[in-house]
């Protein structure tokens, strides 16, 4: 077999016996309750989340052309070629019987980066059909055998068209746990946890799930508030404002600044008429503690900060502050 580089030098979790003792002992880096954590990233994700339109296919063909075209390509980018692509060959007897330069100009045209990729697509589709009858096969494994496949690549397939596959570990993905729940920066630990997280038998739309996670609210400058990430009551980066990871070795410059946490004062508030100081504050910083480092103090500071701007009113009534919203 001939691997074309996969994604971001992404890799995937081989199957041993190993992984079910990681799923019976999640290990001490994940949250008690992580059944709640997996609910919480599935719901934020089916209740909304970037329309791609080989997410609404199980069709292995489909799936395995836009997974090859995706490799270090904006997904922007490939909607229009994946349409392009399967318009001219919609099945993978159509690229079989291609002729193989057509493909290549094809590549080139739309601008997909390296054209040996297209090479090895032409050569997967040959094997389906002249080795299979076909019928792609449905473990990451069985995918691996194809020209051009590798780790990563398969086991996307093995998930998305066939819900078959193990925990995806890429660079989005590691960047989400390292934040979320203090990983150290080790292959083996990414792997492990991501395994644990995943629910058995649910890799589609798991790790569907998780890369959205990793390519709406935490990129390299997360938008947690924004993109109302699920996993903020658990997150670690969250709670302490650092949003450094291994592909992110720098602080954003907005996250965990005062600004940030202005913004939250702001968008807390905007859900209520008023809150008192205690119960404004576990809407800021999930690690808020009234007499903490970041307690009531710290909090009056900002209060203090936003009512001098003139966009919030403070008012101090039976020893409690009360702030909200100015007009």
């Amino acid at each position: 077999m001939t691997e074309e580089g996969d994604r971001n030098g992404t890799a995937t979790i081989d199957a041993d016996p190993r992984e079910r003792e990681v799923r019976e002992n999640p290990g001490d880096y994940l949250p008690d309750d992580v059944d709640a954590v997996r609910e919480a990233l599935v719901a934020w994700y089916e209740d909304d989340h970037r329309a791609f339109p080989w997410r609404e296919t199980t069709d292995p063909y489909s799936i395995l052309v836009s997974e090859v075209m995706s490799q270090q390509t904006q997904l922007s980018r490939v909607v229009e070629a994946w349409r392009a692509f399967l318009e001219e060959w919609p099945t993978v007897e159509d690229l079989a019987a291609a002729d193989r330069a057509d493909v290549v100009s094809f590549w080139s045209a739309h601008s997909l980066g390296y054209n040996n990729r297209a090479r090895y697509l032409h050569e997967a589709a040959g094997q389906v059909v002249d080795e299979r009858g076909g019928s792609f096969p449905r473990t990451p494994d069985g995918l691996e055998e194809l020209m051009g496949v590798g780790p990563y690549t398969a086991n996307a397939v093995a998930s998305f068209a066939f819900d078959e596959g193990d925990a995806v570990v890429d660079t989005n993905v590691k960047r989400v746990l390292y934040r979320a729940f203090g990983l150290p920066d080790d292959d083996a630990e990414f792997e492990t946890a991501a395994s644990a997280l995943m629910p058995a038998g649910e890799s589609r739309v798991w790790n569907n799930a998780v890369m959205e996670l990793g390519g709406v609210a935490c990129g390299k400058t997360p938008r947690c508030d924004e993109a109302g990430c699920p996993w903020r009551a658990w997150c670690r980066a969250y709670e302490t404002g650092d949003f450094t990871a291994p592909d992110v070795p720098t602080q954003p410059r907005f996250e965990g600044s005062r600004r940030q946490f202005r913004g939250r004062v702001v968008r807390a508030l905007g859900e209520y008429d008023e809150l008192a100081l205690d119960d404004l504050g576990p809407r800021i910083r999930v690690d808020y503690a009234p007499d903490g480092e970041h307690g009531r103090e710290w909090l009056r500071g900002l209060v203090a900060d936003l009512a001098e701007d003139g966009l919030v009113e403070v008012a101090d009534r039976g020893g409690d502050t009360f702030v909200r919203l100015r007009g």
